[in-house]
């Protein structure tokens, strides 16, 4: 891959990896295999792995801590709190400094590790201050238990509020060519704070990749099924804007995901995508599209096979924890 990147003051490779769909949301996964990507992913040059408490919920940080057990050194290692998974299938956000505390020392023992890279707030709770919750972070790095500090689908003045209390390393949110609504004002004020962004699902969770013809490729345990943009006629309507990348990545000799994450890849220095695979082989072709070079005319095409206003349907199906 090309030269590191920098998320504030934090070195990583031009890529990171996501470890969630290794646990779970999009269908059965395999251990070994998952843990031979994240292995294989080191070996390319992937330096960011990325996790969460509420993947499994817990098991995904307990695979990555066998996974890097023998090779923590190479790591940064990055997980997220914040979203509590209740025992009837429900899902709360918390903040508060209690529980900041307790999170951390979860992940830590579930990690095997003494620090955490980069701990981040999974969603920005409503009941609780910004200032309080990245006040509490802020002990941790104080203490040694976690190196840098980062938030997820926070909105622009909760960015100013948090920076204001801790510098923030990294702002992680989903952005690709689909989901661009963070450009008009979040991606402005996380770059004049010196903030890096951390895009999470740069493949539009992987359909546009060109893989998937309709919502019945998902299988059974796939959230994407009941996602408002995955679902009947949203999902057809995007799927005719995939068939236009498709085509317009075979003109070049590439796949659609390459040239899908070519384009975010090239939305700045301070950009550091994290798409996820529990598959050696679309691993390998997501690292390799890190070293596709894109025109200005590649771009412009590029977004014009797939205007982001043209995209149907929400992101999840209740938005209302986003860009808080």
């Amino acid at each position: 891959m090309n030269a590191k990147r920098k998320l504030g003051e934090l070195e990583v490779g031009p890529q990171g990896l996501g470890c969630m769909g290794m646990s779970e949301f999009y269908g059965a996964g395999d251990e070994q295999e998952s843990i031979a990507v994240i292995h294989r992913a080191l070996e390319l040059g992937v330096t960011l792995i990325d996790t969460a408490d509420m993947y499994g919920p817990h098991v995904n940080e307990e695979l990555v801590g066998r996974a890097i057990a023998d090779r923590r050194d190479a790591v940064v290692l990055a997980t997220k709190f914040g979203i509590v998974r209740e025992p009837a299938g429900g899902r709360s956000i918390r903040g508060d400094r209690d529980y900041v505390r307790s999170a951390v020392e979860g992940s830590l023992r579930r990690l095997g590790t003494d620090v955490i890279d980069l701990y981040y707030l999974h969603r920005v709770p409503a009941d609780t201050p910004i200032e309080e919750t990245v006040g509490a972070m802020a002990e941790l790095v104080t203490e040694g238990k976690v190196r840098h500090l980062g938030l997820s689908e926070a909105g622009a003045e909760t960015l100013r509020r948090a920076h204001a209390v801790h510098p923030i390393t990294a702002l992680q949110s989903e952005w690709s060519l689909w989901s661009r609504d963070i450009e008009a004002e979040i991606v402005p004020t996380a770059r004049e704070l010196g903030i890096g962004l951390v895009p999470y699902s740069p493949l539009g969770r992987g359909v546009l990749t060109g893989r998937f013809a309709s919502s019945e490729d998902f299988g059974d345990g796939d959230f994407r099924a009941a996602n408002p943009r995955f679902s009947g006629a949203n999902l057809e309507a995007n799927l005719k804007m995939v068939a236009e990348l498709r085509a317009l990545a075979e003109e070049r000799g590439v796949t659609a995901g390459q040239l899908a994450l070519a384009w975010v890849q090239h939305r700045g220095q301070d950009v550091v995508p994290i798409p996820g695979t529990k598959r050696i082989k679309y691993l390998e072709e997501n690292v390799a599209a890190a070293s596709l070079e894109l025109s200005d005319a590649d771009l412009a095409a590029i977004e014009a096979a797939v205007p982001a206003s043209a995209v149907v349907g929400d992101r999840y199906p209740d938005m209302s924890s986003i860009g808080r």
